[in-house]
């Protein structure tokens, strides 16, 4: 299956990226991609930082924007992954949501919430296993990276590969933690011997990358920083190599 990521410079107004994301979309089915994956808040901006409040987005322009969305996946006959802000009665929820090109839509919501993300969000409860065409994904959501049972939960899955949506930015650049947050993603790939593909928002300065990496940690494509692109990779699943089979019988043991 060719996979893509699309980091753009996302903001508070939905008009402005839905522009960037709809012509994504159109580049990538030029280009053959079956999965596309969009950041953290693509949709809406991630709050404080791109708008106030989750209560100052205009509901029925997100929705609009969530038709096109669903609309792209089934014209496009693609899978997108795309980061918002869902709301239910008085709570907002980070969410990801996936428009398969069937016309069916799913939810997940982030779960780990520090800082500005437990100031407007509620916890999410979803899984974040879903399946796109011949793959079994895992979908996880920038600070989830942290905490290695997020990904635990999605080796149990037996999923062939996890993404990760990211709006993690710097008001100047901060090198070391762009460094950390990567090796983060790296030894998710690896610990759970399964590829990783992360996407961040392009805005500022990024303190984390959008990039593909495979089940031992090699990257296998990945975007310059603080520029717009589309990442794509023809993504086939492996059987595992000597060392990625060790890995996975010793982890087998600890679950």
């Amino acid at each position: 299956m060719r996979i893509g990521a699309y980091q753009f410079p996302v903001t508070g107004n939905i008009t402005e990226n839905m522009s960037h994301i709809l012509d994504a979309v159109s580049r990538a089915s030029r280009e053959g991609v079956e999965l596309l994956v969009f950041p953290e808040c693509a949709v809406t901006g991630y709050p404080p930082l791109a708008l106030p409040s989750p209560a100052e987005i205009d509901e029925e322009r997100k929705n609009e924007a969530h038709t096109q969305l669903q609309k792209a996946a089934i014209q496009n006959r693609m899978h997108l992954i795309a980061g918002t802000i869902i709301r239910r009665g008085s709570s907002f929820y980070n969410a990801a949501l996936c428009f398969a090109p069937d016309g069916t839509v799913t939810e997940y919501d982030k779960r780990a919430l520090w800082g500005w993300d437990q100031e407007n969000f509620t916890p999410g409860t979803r899984d974040g296993i879903l399946q796109a065409g011949t793959l079994k994904i895992g979908i996880r959501i920038c600070f989830e990276v942290r905490f290695p049972e997020y990904f635990r939960e999605l080796y149990r899955a037996k999923t062939d590969l996890n993404v990760i949506l990211f709006s993690d930015t710097a008001a100047q650049a901060d090198p070391d933690r762009y460094d950390l947050i990567r090796a983060h993603i790296r030894t998710r790939a690896v610990e759970n011997v399964c590829p990783v593909l992360a996407v961040n928002n392009a805005a500022s300065f990024q303190t984390a990358p959008t990039v593909l990496f495979d089940a031992s940690g090699k990257a296998l494509c990945e975007l310059e920083p603080e520029k717009e692109g589309l990442l794509i990779y023809d993504f086939e699943k492996k059987e595992p190599s000597f060392g990625e089979l060790g890995r996975k019988t010793i982890s087998d043991t600890l679950l």
